[in-house]
């Protein structure tokens, strides 16, 4: 973990020294530095001016004020040689997040069921959800922020074609591009928050987030399952509960976590006793009439509620559930909870290896909708339920990628062409095409997302020619 950390902090003066207006860059070290003792200490210096000048003073969220780079000299030259060779900044932003997940999973990964949604996954449920400029997202669980950064590239891309449709050359006027940086600094600023009980995985999703397109400001530290009045003095805005329109989450879950405080326990209606009779389900009560409370909960359980109690009345989530919440009978009352609560919209039932190789867990990934105002499942009666089997998500159960395949065992290729900056002898670069075949991934996260909007607007048909509405 230490190392980690160190990592981190030349990944972070990397890209600040990218971003530098200087023509010169400073993130670097000569063949004479790499391999002579005398000349590391150069290195060191120029990293550590960085360091201290750029990166502290930009990131007072992130590092604290008295740290610095730890790493000697001639590590420092090490780490910067292979490092120098890539731009961070030119890279895709995919990619860059499956790298720092990469190394971040196999440092930060907790005891108390941490275990981070993959970024096909994440995909699949920001393209399903389809959050608005406009709308507030939230993940309560948010770990290095997968879904967050997700959620902001996707509103991000669709701040960009906005803007590219009025305005087909970026930049042409100041005003416009003025314009264009506040919708996307206005968004990023204000209307993406991350909470998660673990600082290190907060601090780890602030750079995450930093690494692609920023919107760190709003990432916090905090039990979500909390009641607010007890969350830090310095953690997120009471007004979050019943405030956000649209919510991601992958609940920590697992049998060898509960929570027994009945201080939080008392926040849910799930948390509650409840007895089977001929009406349903009904809530236990003592004889003076308050509510009976079950002893202990697993917390995806409270995740699941707590969720709602987040969402404004007609919000929508995508949430990651085991399946024993589905369908295991003894928690029937649980589904009968929710239900009261929220329209179930879709259920895509996820491979069991979804969160291989390091946890077994089968899994469904679950969107609700909170009844708007006026709303419930008694007056809103029978309704279309979008469900899904992903057969395959694109690893096996040790993790390694599993393509498509004939039906003679050879690999299905599709013509991939990549843009690639060549340096030209004048010390500029020139951008060039490289096509090539490659394999298919085998995947069918991003198919259950299409033919889900296909099923959506199959059932706004009627509905648009019942208005008049031909579009």
């Amino acid at each position: 973990p230490e190392a980690f950390w160190e990592l981190l902090k030349l990944i972070f003066c990397k890209i600040e020294d990218e971003r530098s207006d200087n023509e010169k860059l400073e993130f670097y070290v000569t063949q004479s530095e790499r391999t002579s003792m005398d000349l590391q200490g150069r290195v060191k210096a120029r990293l550590d001016r960085i360091f201290r000048d750029r990166v502290l003073a930009k990131f007072p969220t992130i590092f604290k004020g008295n740290e610095c780079l730890e790493m000697t000299g001639s590590t420092l030259a090490y780490v910067v040689s292979e490092m120098q060779q890539y731009s961070l900044l030119d890279s895709s932003v995919d990619v860059k997040g499956v790298a720092y997940e990469e190394v971040v999973g196999s440092n930060l990964r907790g005891d108390r069921g941490e275990f981070f949604t993959p970024r096909n996954a994440c995909r699949m449920a920001v393209k399903m959800i389809n959050p608005q400029p406009n709308e507030l997202v939230l993940d309560p669980a948010c770990g290095t922020g997968g879904f967050l950064v997700t959620a902001m590239n996707h509103v991000l891309a669709a701040i960009d074609a906005k803007h590219r449709n009025r305005w087909p050359k970026r930049g042409s006027s100041p005003e416009q591009q003025a314009e264009w940086f506040r919708a996307r600094h206005e968004y990023l600023s204000k209307m993406v928050y991350g909470l998660d009980l673990n600082p290190n995985l907060v601090r780890a999703a602030k750079m995450n987030m930093v690494m692609n397109n920023d919107g760190s400001g709003n990432l916090y530290q905090c039990n979500s399952l909390e009641h607010p009045h007890r969350w830090p003095t310095d953690g997120p805005p009471h007004w979050l509960l019943g405030g956000v329109d649209v919510i991601f989450a992958n609940p920590p879950f697992g049998t060898s976590i509960t929570i027994d405080d009945p201080r939080i326990l008392g926040q849910f209606n799930v948390a509650s006793s409840w007895e089977n009779t001929e009406k349903g389900f009904v809530q236990r009560k003592t004889k003076d009439e308050k509510l009976m409370l079950q002893s202990n909960q697993p917390p995806e359980i409270l995740f699941v509620e707590r969720c709602l109690q987040f969402l404004k009345p007609g919000g929508r989530m995508a949430i990651v559930l085991p399946n024993g919440l589905l369908n295991n009978p003894g928690l029937a009352y649980f589904r009968q909870c929710i239900l009261d609560q929220a329209q179930l919209i879709a259920v895509v039932d996820m491979h069991r290896d979804l969160f291989q190789p390091r946890n077994d867990t089968q899994t469904s990934m679950v969107l609700l909708r909170k009844w708007s105002v006026g709303e419930s499942s008694a007056t809103h009666g029978d309704y279309p339920l979008f469900m899904a089997i992903a057969d395959t998500v694109g690893h096996n159960k040790r993790g390694a990628t599993i393509y498509k395949r004939a039906p003679d065992g050879s690999l299905l290729l599709h013509e991939t062409v990549k843009a690639h900056r060549i340096p030209k002898p004048d010390g500029g670069f020139e951008e060039v095409e490289i096509k090539a075949n490659e394999p298919i991934v085998d995947d069918e996260l991003s198919e259950v997302a299409e033919t889900y909007h296909r099923w959506l607007a199959e059932l706004l048909i009627p509905v648009r020619k019942r208005k008049g509405d031909v579009s």
